[in-house]
């Protein structure tokens, strides 16, 4: 009989929750809007689908090897994959990027609104 009073309620209580752990439902923005890309000069390189295109000055970051985006949204934290394309943007130029924010991106810069670099113009 006690084992019964204990088996029921545990496994109750994992059935309950093993339910709870794969919810994969996406979770609603709000409708918060998306910025609106801003749009650049002729020399701008080409934004694929889905991208946006900003425009700037190149600021170091309190850290180490932080390049920041500014300009007249905020600070933009520029994020490279590529080492090579990261190596073409100086401090202090005036440059276009083309890339995606990631808000929820987790970085050491402590700075800015992460921006994935894709192309750099004017560098």
């Amino acid at each position: 009989m006690l084992i019964r009073k204990t088996v029921v309620p545990v496994a109750l209580l994992l059935a309950l929750s093993a339910g709870c752990a794969n919810n994969n439902a996406p979770i609603d923005a709000g409708g918060a809007p998306e910025p609106a890309p801003v749009t650049s000069s002729a020399a701008a390189p080409s934004a694929p689908a889905g991208s946006t295109t900003l425009t700037g000055t190149v600021t170091a970051g309190v850290e180490p090897n932080c390049l920041l985006l500014k300009d007249g949204a905020g600070d933009h934290l520029l994020v490279f994959d590529d080492q090579k394309l990261q190596a073409t943007v100086q401090v202090g130029a005036e440059v276009t990027v083309v890339g995606k924010a990631d808000p929820g991106m987790m970085t050491t810069c402590m700075q800015g609104e992460p921006f994935l670099v894709s192309s750099v113009a004017g560098s």
